[in-house]
């Protein structure tokens, strides 16, 4: 039992100094893991898909079928453009998604050591309860002994 109570205290003070220097991770660093952040935010929304589809299909029709047209058929200005948007968003997707990982990594290790405080707490639990049940049948047999003493007692 006084194993399990080293452990935890062990854990509770690495906790304790864990906390006095909380890493920084749920804001983010500098202006550039914002600007990633907020970048990957409005590209992963229906609002940015619906937009852009739209001025796709804008586009699209006004080089079909207007007489002052930008972008002839094969609409190479617009393949042009869709490929540089995806040149630079992707890496500030990358970005951002790196910065998340480091968030659940930290996040899942102290999961973890929430989990073995648990599995300690509840490891003093039963030794509590099984020095408590000892004491409660060792009672009992007392008891037993001392009545069957009496009962031997009369019989005598």
């Amino acid at each position: 039992m006084s194993n399990a109570s080293e452990i935890l205290e062990q854990l509770r003070l690495e906790a304790l100094r864990r906390r006095q220097t909380p890493p920084d991770l749920d804001k983010p660093r500098s202006w550039g893991d914002q600007a990633a952040d907020g970048l990957t935010a409005l590209v992963g929304s229906w609002r940015f898909i619906l937009v852009q589809s739209a001025l796709l299909v804008a586009w699209l029709l006004f080089n079909a079928l207007s007489s002052s047209r930008v972008d002839p058929y094969p609409f190479i200005l617009l393949n042009l453009l869709l490929s540089f948007q995806a040149a630079y968003t992707a890496p500030i997707i990358m970005m951002s998604q790196n910065r998340q990982a480091d968030l659940d990594r930290r996040r899942s290790i102290d999961d973890y050591e929430i989990n073995r405080k648990a599995e300690l707490e509840i490891e003093t639990l039963h030794e509590k309860i099984d020095l408590l049940r000892e004491q409660e049948i060792a009672a009992l047999t007392a008891a037993v002994e001392r009545l069957t003493r009496i009962l031997e007692e009369k019989r005598a």
